[in-house]
Order: C-alpha cells, then structure tokens, then sequence
C-alpha cells in the first residue's frame, strides 16, 4: 500500500543532517548525504522505499539495521552534487513535509551545532553545488561540528537531538546539556556572574570530557575550544 499524506505524522524528527556522513556511492565531494531521524524501524523503512521510487534524482536510500543509541532509526539518502542538488533536496522534502505534516523542517550541515530552517536560501548558501568547493567548505565546518569541537576528548559518543547536546563516556553516566549558544570566543555575551562556586563541577568536567577551558556563568557552562566557544547549561 502506498504512503499517503500524513502516514508518518509525529514519526519523523523535524531536523535532518547533511554531508554529516560518508557517502557509499562514491567520494563525498562528488555526493550530498541527507540523513532523516525515525521513531521506528517501519517508518524509516517506509521513507527510505518513498525516497527512492518516488525520485528519479535519488542515487540510494536505505536504513541501516541497527537502532541509533538514542533509539531512533536513521533513513540515509544520496544525491549526487551537482548544480540542481538544491532544487532536488527542495523537491524531495516537499513530499517529506507531506507525508509527516511537518512545516518547519530544519537540517544541521556537517553536524553544526546550529539547526537551519530548510530554506531554498539557505540550501544554497549552505550545501556547496561544486565537488571542488566541497573541500573548503568541510574544513570551515570543521569546529562548528559538534564532533569536532570536541576533538580533544576521548569519549564514546556525542550527539544532538534537536536542541540536546548528549555526551556518553565509557563507563560512566551519560551527560546531557541543553544548547544555549555557539560564537566566537570573543563574541560571548553572558550577562550572568562568573560563578564562584563551580569549581568541583568544572573539575569533574574537566576530567569527564578533556583539557578544554571551562568557565561558569550561573548555571550556563562556556566550553572553549581554539576560538571558539560553546555555551551550554546542564539537565
């Protein structure tokens, strides 16, 4: 039976990544990657089977078998990069929106800490059209990902879910924070006091995710890594 509209209401996050994995098709610079978050297998398996039969311009798309940690299931697709991939990815999530009845769809380019609404302006600005601008554009990425930024620490996992940042080390207690800002380390704005107090919380951090610079505010946390500066508060 074929999906209808609002068939996968309420089953599918409404923030998807881009090129934030390698593509299997081919090199990444010649491949754009959308990756989709399910609440099940069955939804994700049904999307992945929308996806590909229902766009000629999609190269793949499939559902590893694996549940995320976070239990959800991911729906990958590949597109190859080219100059209407923009068109294409607006085409493709106009049939997204409809079958989940999702109107504020947002994507994470590269795994940037910042969510985007999925804007035809923003689409272009953000995902490069070009193989050989693909390069310049991860490497400018590069501490904006999430998993980059913290490239110093040697935990197991870390991912965001909408506005949560998860963090997971082995052998210990899962932390999570909620996301407050990301800048520029001299482009903070905090109009809390610098908490006297926070010391034993900043050391369990320290040792927890590695040797960045921690500083307290209240309760929001500033992680800073080279010039950048991630602003979070714990849950």
């Amino acid at each position: 039976m074929s999906l209808q509209a609002g068939d996968l209401e309420h089953l599918v996050d409404n923030i998807f990544e881009i090129d934030s994995y390698a593509s299997k098709m081919g090199d990444d610079k010649n491949i754009v990657t959308l990756s989709f978050s399910c609440k099940d297998k069955q939804p994700a398996e049904d999307l992945a089977n929308f996806i590909e039969k229902g766009y000629g311009f999609v190269l793949d798309a499939d559902v590893p078998p694996g549940e995320q940690s976070d239990g959800t299931y991911k729906v990958f697709v590949e597109l190859e990069r080219d100059n209407t991939v923009h068109e294409n990815i607006g085409e493709l999530l106009d049939g997204v929106k409809k079958l989940t009845n999702i109107e504020d769809l947002k994507y994470r380019y590269y795994k940037s800490f910042r969510s985007q609404e999925a804007t035809m302006e923003n689409l272009t600005n953000d995902v490069p059209n070009d193989p050989n601008n693909y390069g310049l554009v991860a490497t400018e990425s590069n501490l904006n990902n999430f998993k980059n930024f913290f490239n110093k620490s040697y935990v197991e996992e870390i991912a965001m879910n909408e506005n949560i940042l998860r963090i997971k080390k082995k052998y210990a207690d899962e932390l999570t924070f909620e996301f407050i800002d990301f800048t520029n380390k001299d482009s903070i704005e905090i109009t809390e006091k610098f908490n006297t107090d926070a010391y034993p919380e900043i050391l369990f951090l320290t040792k927890y995710l590695g040797e960045y610079h921690i500083s307290k505010y209240g309760d929001k946390l500033v992680f800073e890594n080279e010039d950048k500066a991630l602003i979070v508060k714990r849950i």
